[in-house]
């Protein structure tokens, strides 16, 4: 702090070039923001899911349902403590533009299966009551406005009722939020007992199983152990952890992280050469000042940190003003795309990443420059200017 005035005289002597290289940084980090919040986007989740979770699907395709009596059997597995199942159905609200996930599922085993889905216990109890019951997630019910005791009609699922009805109605008797912000809340969910017995065909039958183990250290073993107990049967398996599972599901859009990860690395390089630049120029217009310091006895060392001491500081200037924008600007777009994008934010890591790279940025764009600075010979300095 002693020498913070001098530093702060020599970054604006140019302005200008301070204010253009300010708002370059500024620039690129609100890019950054916003690309790392488009990477959670299209994780789907990716870095939320249990490490003691597992999940089985049809060998052949997710879309191939499994028989209701597997889950007894999985149980019988070494190393499974708990089991869960949950279907695809398929509807839409009102009217088709208005989709959001459904899930017939076993509320006791789902919530157990899912503790990050907090649900109160009075509308959990509620919940295990009313066979036409259904929970629905904080994101999707501040969309559509559903609150509970609102009896909601969801229409247009390939499962038809025995009475010939393509619409089913549910009450909203719960409403669930995440333990953390990246969980999901557009899920509507509610009794698998209730679906089974009233759609006309595929009786017995779910979606997929999601598996908890003892040992996520033995997954593969577990999983391997699961696969076998159906293997040569009309119905195979295929069990991985949920991490791949969700990967994979995630990668059907394309490898949107790599994408993301190499146009920030393009856009972070040219600004490395746009602010190296202005700071090669900034000395090279003070060689006599320097050549001053350290007649005045400023030591080498000393010369070298004011001038990396400038660099990190608009660096700084420009990095944070660009994360803080990003902020706003991904709660703003955020709540926009929550219907087609229900996880888009920038995640407390992207952030502290991006105060890394502020750092990174600071010290090599002045690197060189400092260096110069340091071996700069008072004479010469002096015969040169």
């Amino acid at each position: 702090m002693k020498y913070f005035g001098l530093i702060w005289k020599n970054i604006w002597r140019k302005k200008l070039r301070t204010l253009f290289t300010v708002a370059s940084i500024m620039a690129a980090f609100v890019l950054y923001g916003v690309l790392s919040a488009v990477e959670v986007a299209f994780s789907m989740g990716v870095d939320l899911t249990g490490a003691d979770r597992l999940v089985m699907i049809h060998k052949i395709s997710i879309i191939q349902p499994l028989p209701f009596s597997y889950g007894d059997r999985i149980l019988a597995v070494p190393g499974v403590d708990s089991v869960a199942h949950a279907s695809w159905f398929g509807g839409y609200y009102q009217e088709a533009a208005n989709f959001f996930a459904q899930f017939p599922v076993d509320p006791e085993s789902y919530l157990a299966m899912f503790p990050e889905f907090q649900l109160p216990d009075d509308q959990r109890e509620a919940w295990l009551a009313n066979r036409t019951g259904a929970v629905v997630g904080r994101t999707t019910a501040e969309q559509y406005g559903f609150e509970i005791g609102d009896r909601i009609p969801i229409t247009g699922s390939p499962w038809i009722q025995k009475s010939g009805s393509d619409t089913w109605e549910f009450d909203i008797v719960g409403i669930y939020d995440g333990a953390e912000k990246g969980t999901d809340t557009t899920q509507f969910l509610f009794h698998y007992d209730y679906f089974d017995e009233a759609r006309a065909q595929g009786e017995g039958l779910v979606g997929w199983y999601t598996i908890r183990i003892n040992d996520p250290d033995q997954a593969p073993k577990i999983a391997e152990d699961i696969d076998s107990r159906f293997a040569n049967s009309p119905t195979e398996t295929k069990t991985t952890t949920e991490k791949a599972f969700t990967q994979a599901f995630a990668n059907q859009v394309g490898n949107i992280p790599a994408i993301v990860r190499a146009i920030v690395g393009a856009v972070l390089a040219i600004l490395l050469l746009v602010a190296g630049n202005a700071m090669a120029q900034s000395v090279r217009e003070r060689i006599s000042e320097l050549a001053v310091l350290k007649t005045l006895g400023f030591s080498d060392g000393k010369v070298l940190t004011l001038v990396l001491a400038e660099s990190l500081f608009i660096a700084a200037l420009g990095g944070c003003l660009g994360l803080a924008l990003s902020w706003v600007v991904v709660g703003g777009v955020g709540s926009a795309l929550a219907k087609y994008l229900p996880i888009f934010f920038l995640s407390p890591r992207d952030l502290a990443q991006g105060l890394v790279l502020v750092v990174l940025l600071g010290l090599l764009a002045g690197l060189i420059p400092a260096l110069q600075a340091r071996r700069l010979s008072i004479v010469d300095a002096l015969r040169r200017s």
